[in-house]
This record gives structure tokens, C-alpha cells and sequence, in this order.
């Protein structure tokens, strides 16, 4: 696949997937209205701000990497041609899947919406089944022994802190 067509495939699959996993479907399920804080703490509230704002740069991050490095796209039918491990990546294989939960539970936490929270916990249930029944298995029979050596330092949900040397699924 050519960057142009790369870039491309981005930016349509990003337009398609995460805006209607994180934008549309928190919005029809809450109508983006504002409930009281849970705990009645303000605090929570910022936290979700951070968890937001850590998301969406991860997010466009990865996407455009993606396209630049990978050569493809993070959806399915335009995979990269090459393993993509640096950037966010380097710090935990699946960035875009937590960037994405990240955005939800910041919008249940700002907004005070429990719906919401559930959504991102049963967001991360699914992408945790299609990672393990679907992705893993493809990206070790496309990059074999290299998907393996990455597996093996990186790991699949709790980002690994700089200088750490090993890590655990």
C-alpha cells in the first residue's frame, strides 16, 4: 500500500471507528448531560479531563503511525506491512484499544455517568476478545518470530514503565 493510501485509510477508518466508539455512542447513551460528581467529588471530574486528554494524542498518534511506519491501517482490511513498536507502541501493544477506553471512562467520570462506565468496561471486554481470538494470532502469523520478541518485551495492557525489561501479558 502506498503512504498516500495509507494516510488515507487512516483517516477514513479514524472518521468510522473510534469516533463512533468514543464521540457517538458515549453521546447517545448520555446525551453528553451532566449528573452530580460520583462521590459528590469534584476531583473525579478531572481526573476524567486527564484521562481524555492522555487518550486523544495517544490515539491520533498511533493512527498516524500506523499509516507512516506500518505502511496500512489499524483497521483489519488494510493492516500494516510492517510491525509497528515504536511510539506508544513501545510502551504497550494495544495504545489505540486503551486510548479509546480512556476517552469513555473520561467522559463517565466528567460527566458523572455510571452507563458510561460500564460501556468502557464492556468496551475493553470486547477488545480484549478480538486481541486474543483475532489479532494476536494474525500479527504472529504475518511477523512471526519478530511479533514474538516484541510480546515478550512489551506488554499487551499495562504500559510498561521506561527502563523496566520485561513484560507480562
Amino acid at each position: 500500500m502506498t503512504r498516500g493510501l495509507a494516510v488515507l485509510g487512516s483517516a477514513v477508518f479514524f472518521l468510522i471507528a473510534p469516533t463512533t466508539v468514543a464521540g457517538v455512542v458515549p453521546w447517545w447513551i448520555s446525551q453528553w448531560r451532566l449528573q452530580a460528581p460520583f462521590f459528590d467529588l469534584q476531583l473525579i471530574r478531572w481526573f476524567g479531563v486527564v484521562l481524555i486528554l492522555l487518550g486523544i494524542p495517544v490515539l491520533v498518534e498511533t493512527f498516524t503511525r500506523f499509516a507512516l511506519q506500518g505502511g496500512g491501517t489499524p483497521a483489519p482490511v488494510a493492516p500494516t506491512q510492517h510491525l509497528v513498536i515504536t511510539g506508544p507502541n513501545r510502551y504497550v501493544r494495544n495504545p489505540i484499544y486503551l486510548a479509546l477506553v480512556a476517552i469513555v471512562l473520561g467522559q463517565g467520570l466528567i460527566l458523572g455517568d455510571a452507563r458510561l462506565l460500564v460501556y468502557g468496561a464492556l468496551l475493553w471486554i470486547g477488545f480484549h476478545i478480538f486481541v486474543l481470538a483475532y489479532e494476536e494470532p494474525t500479527l504472529r502469523g504475518t511477523f512471526g518470530a519478530e511479533y514474538d520478541t516484541y510480546c515478550a518485551n512489551v506488554s499487551r495492557w499495562l504500559p510498561r514503565l521506561p527502563g523496566s525489561t520485561s513484560a507480562s501479558s
